[in-house]
């Protein structure tokens, strides 16, 4: 997929460039900084020394040297005050000025740590929103494969807002007569009431269309919805060449993360998404948090794919675009 948010050392990531978390001076630092100075090796520090260090919110670029990235961009995130210190441009500044200078060098992958939420304090919840936004704005635009790179689960904060709105779903709709008394850290136990459906499929063109293939009612939605083919798989946070394989094949089943990307890029309601998962041979169950959690998007009417992965990345479940 384009967007990705992985747990791993960003050391050992295979990308054309990594981002490192510098200081201004650009000579070497703690945490991830040093991490990555000491796995590339000196000859990472002698060509940072003719840089002449980078202002906060820029980016500067070396070779990776002994890393198996190619490339290393240096940026300087701002350090968190109280918010109201142009923090959040500054930290903005650094993904967009770091895959500025990915596009410009005509790289295909690029992996960024959560910049500046380490000794620079900036609050993780605030950090991820504004990573996810300014990644996702670059994608609709640009190919280019995007990692976060998370290295274990401290590191990844959930909003408070989105948490809760999950988890106050899955208590309205769906702890029942068999849920468990097991905690939401660790497991939930889901079934329940019927379905909060705002909208009604038509009749009509349910039988009309019965006989289409999954690629065949793909291409018919997005004609539908007068979307062209890169507006739709970027939307979705799909391959273009995974999506060229449904365009020619009438025949091609994806995984139920394609289908359901695809379904929240042409927004379609909770039936129009069952019609589609259907067509795929899936559906979606009362008894797996992936599909409850699509259903509480889809329900609120929230399709931004990178905050429904953000979601699903919390609770360990698979990401949409896979």
């Amino acid at each position: 997929m384009p967007f990705e948010i992985i747990r791993n050392d960003i050391t050992k990531v295979h990308a054309d460039a990594i981002v490192n978390t510098a200081n201004v001076s650009l000579l070497g630092g703690g945490g991830v900084d040093g991490a990555i100075h000491r796995v590339a090796g000196p000859e990472l520090l002698a060509e940072c020394r003719l840089l002449g260090g980078c202002e906060v919110g820029q980016a500067k670029m070396t070779k990776g040297y002994m890393l198996p990235s190619k490339f290393v961009i240096h940026t300087v995130g701002p350090v968190w005050n109280d918010g109201k210190s142009n923090e959040e441009k500054l930290l903005a500044d650094c993904y967009k000025n770091s895959l500025k200078l990915a596009k410009e060098n005509r790289l295909e992958s690029i992996a960024f740590p959560l910049i500046s939420t380490g000794a620079f304090g900036y609050p993780k919840d605030k950090a991820l929103k504004i990573a996810i936004s300014v990644i996702g704005d670059f994608l609709l635009s640009y190919e280019m494969v995007v990692y976060l790179v998370v290295f274990d689960k401290t590191a990844f904060m959930l909003s408070e807002k989105l948490f809760s709105s999950i988890k106050q779903y899955i208590d309205e709709k769906y702890i029942g007569e068999f849920a468990s008394s097991t905690s939401y850290s660790s497991s939930i136990s889901i079934v329940g009431s019927a379905l909060n459906i705002k909208r009604k499929r038509n009749l009509k063109d349910v039988v009309k269309h019965m006989d289409e293939t999954f690629s065949q009612m793909l291409l018919r939605l997005i004609d539908e919805k007068g979307m062209t083919d890169a507006e739709t798989y970027k939307k979705a946070n799909i391959d273009r060449r995974l999506f060229s394989k449904i365009r020619n094949n009438v025949n091609y089943n994806p995984s139920k993360p394609t289908a359901i990307a695809f379904a929240i890029a042409l927004h379609l309601n909770l039936d129009e998404t069952k019609d589609l998962l259907l067509k795929a041979g899936f559906a979606l169950s009362r008894s797996s948090i992936f599909d409850i959690i699509i259903d509480c998007f889809l329900n609120e009417g929230n399709y931004n794919i990178f905050e429904i992965n953000q979601a699903l990345f919390a609770f360990d479940q698979p990401l949409l675009g896979q």
